[in-house]
Parts: structure tokens; sequence; C-alpha cells
């Protein structure tokens, strides 16, 4: 008995100190982004509900049509930041080697494409408002490109006809019946008919080139290298170093804000065309020149703290969260794949510094900007409110601390 209780007690012993040398082998920049990280596998239910009892269910199987039902969790609605945090996940996993996040990003879209005839039943029947109304809606690029990235991430891990199949539609939709304008670059109806948003840039072609590379169609390669140097033509400015949030044809102006976290998509599209663009494209050169010209400028205005303001170029306007994310992955990015010189390392840490003292102990972020319009007067962009955890920024963030992580090692 007292051998057992001796054998009993060495085995806890070395349990406990196995965990803590497990605990030790992680980095604290690794385990403040898995607290991120964590936290969004915790809060995500995959349950659908009905508005008018409230009672949810796992899935649409027996599920009347004709009522009202919604996707009961914001992680799984079919909205453009889903697809960041998404693809973020899938990048997480490979940095750390932990599955768990590859197999979350694996399980939203399985729920999606799962019950999406359901919805669509639903969407026929006058229930649009079910947080999936977009998934077929393909009246913009924010419908689909973004997500569409995240589900060719997860189509290489899990190939279901059906993936592929959206992954097609969602091509095919913006090389052929995207707004453009006459020179062929994304542009939106509004505010005004053939208006440019920095925003396409991220909504667009990071599904392209991965399109590019799945396909292996060269196509996709071309259409995202020339987007990016006519948004560079029109959203360009040479005195700051950055780019207006907008173009408009119309007026042949450009609007009144350089603007954070459009800056942000801008880079962090240009960061993974450069990622997926073969070596010997020809336009390749031009886009690292573009890209480097972005980053120097993006160093100009970093803040003492290492965050960048919500106007880039306005001192006076508040620190943003979701934009100094966007750059510092980009920044990451550079130094990784040898876009950049190691020089540009210290940019990327420092922004990370500033980066963690926005993230509290159980994983909740502060300092992200609300989803944003485009105005005419710049009080608009200076009075957008923040929001802890806002959706917008979080899959930014841990894109920047996997990024930061394998600048790291």
């Amino acid at each position: 008995m007292k051998t057992s209780l001796i054998f009993l007690n060495s085995c806890i012993l070395l349990f406990i100190y196995s965990n803590s040398i497990l605990a030790q082998s992680i980095s604290q920049d690794e385990l403040i982004i898995r607290k991120i990280a964590d936290r969004i596998l915790r809060e995500t239910n995959y349950e659908i509900m009905d508005k008018e009892t409230g009672k949810c269910f796992v899935n649409s199987e027996g599920l009347n049509s004709n009522k009202p039902y919604v996707i009961n969790n914001q992680y799984l609605a079919w909205e453009y930041w889903n697809g960041v945090t998404n693809l973020a996940m899938v990048r997480l996993a490979e940095v750390t080697g932990d599955s768990q996040y590859l197999d979350y990003a694996k399980a939203n879209y399985s729920f999606v494409f799962d019950n999406i005839s359901f919805f669509e039943a639903l969407k026929e029947n006058g229930y649009s408002e079910t947080g999936l109304q977009k998934y077929s809606r393909f009246q913009m690029l924010d419908d689909c490109g973004s997500l569409a990235a995240g589900l060719v991430d997860v189509y290489l891990e899990d190939a279901r006809t059906d993936y592929l199949k959206y992954i097609d539609r969602v091509a095919d939709y913006i090389l052929n019946k995207e707004h453009r304008l006459e020179d062929g670059t994304l542009a939106r109806t509004g505010p005004f008919d053939k208006t440019i948003w920095l925003d396409d840039l991220y909504m667009s072609l990071p599904f392209v080139v991965r399109y590019g590379k799945l396909t292996g169609d060269s196509t996709y390669f071309d259409l995202a290298a020339q987007q990016i140097i006519n948004y560079h033509k029109y959203l360009y400015d040479e005195t700051t170093g950055i780019y207006f949030h907008c173009y408009f044809e119309p007026m042949q102006e450009n609007g009144v804000a350089r603007w954070g976290r459009a800056n942000g998509w801008a880079i962090l599209a240009l960061a993974q065309v450069l990622d997926y663009l073969p070596e010997n494209h020809p336009q390749r050169v031009d886009l690292l020149t573009i890209y480097k010209q972005h980053i120097i400028g993006l160093s100009r205005y970093q803040s003492a703290s290492g965050l960048w303001h919500q106007l880039i170029d306005k001192p006076d306007s508040y620190l943003e969260t979701s934009s100094s994310a966007m750059f510092t992955y980009a920044i990451a990015k550079g130094v990784n794949k040898g876009w950049l010189d190691p020089y540009f390392s210290s940019l990327a840490l420092s922004a990370w510094e500033g980066l963690k003292t926005t993230i509290q102990d159980d994983g909740q972020v502060q300092g992200i900007c609300v989803g944003t319009w485009i105005q005419s007067d710049i009080g608009f962009y200076y009075n957008r409110p923040v929001q802890v955890n806002d959706i917008h920024g979080i899959g930014a963030i841990i894109l920047a601390g996997s990024e930061v992580l394998k600048l790291k090692q």
C-alpha cells in the first residue's frame, strides 16, 4: 500500500513537471496569441436559432424554412472578416503545429456548407437576415472574396466538391462580373458609381492568387498584379508615401482620408500576392517596389508606442489596433520571406510590443475601429468608435502574431 502511494505521488509529480516544461517551451508571445485564438474557440457554437422561440438546433435537418432562423454565432456569419479569421487560424496551426486551429476553420466552413441549402430556402421564402444571406448574393467583393480565400486554404485539407464548386463560382465572378472602370480596375457603385475602395485589394486578391495556384491558370496572377499597379496609380499619395482610402472616378478626385485600416487591407493583400506570385512573373519586380514604398511610407508614421494612428498621418487621431496588426504582419512577412532587409525587423517587433498592450489577459483585444464607410469629412474618420473584440481586427492580430513568432524563431 505504501509502495503504491509513493508510486502514485511520483506519477503526479512527473505529470506536473512535464506540464511545467511544456509551458516553458511555449514563448510568451505564443501564449498571448493562443489566448486570443482560444477565446474564439470557446465562444464559437454551431447552432441554428429559431428567432421566434430562441430554441437552438445543431443542424437544419427537419427545420421549417417558412419560419425565421439565424446562425447563432458571429464567427459563422458569411462576412468578409470571418474569412480573415479562418485564414488566420490556418496560419496559426502552421506556425504552432497545433491542429486544433486548422480544425476550427474546417469546422466553420463545414457547418455552413452542410446547412446552406436550408438557409438558401429561407432566403427564397423572404427570411433574408440569417447571417448567411451573402453566401449567394454576389453583388460586391465583400460578399465572397475574403471568405473564399480562407475556403481555398481549407479545401487543400478537406477537398469537398461543394467547396470547389463555390470557389470556381467566386473566381468567375471576380474575373468576369465585378464592377470595373474602363481600364479594368475593380470598383464599386457606392457612394458614387465607379468608386475605387482601397479595401477591395484584400476583398479580391488573396483569393485570386490562391485560385491561380490551385488551378495553375496564370490569368489570375496577371489579374492580381495589374490590380495592384492600377490601385497604386489611383490611390498612392507620393507626398506621404501612403494611400488614400478611395478614388471617385466621376470627379477624378481622391477621398479625404488616409485611413489606417484601408492601408492595412492593401498591404495585407500585397504581402499575400507576393507570397503566391511566381518568382518569374514579369510584374513581380514592380510589385516588390510598390510593397517597399508602402512599408517605408508607413515607417515614417509609427508612433512611439509601436502602433499607428486611425488616420495614419494625423497624430491627433487615436491609436488603432487592426491597422497596426496588418502593418505588423506585412513587415514581419517581408523580412521572413526576404523581400525586406532584416534591418526592418525592429519595425515589426516594436509594433508587436505595442499590439501586446491592447491584448487583455483573457484574450480580449482593445482599440479596434468598427466598420467604416466612406465620407467626405475627415471628422467622420476621427470619430469612428472603437470596440473591444470588434471582429474586423481579430484575424489580423492573429496573423500578425503568427508572423512575428516566425520572425523571432
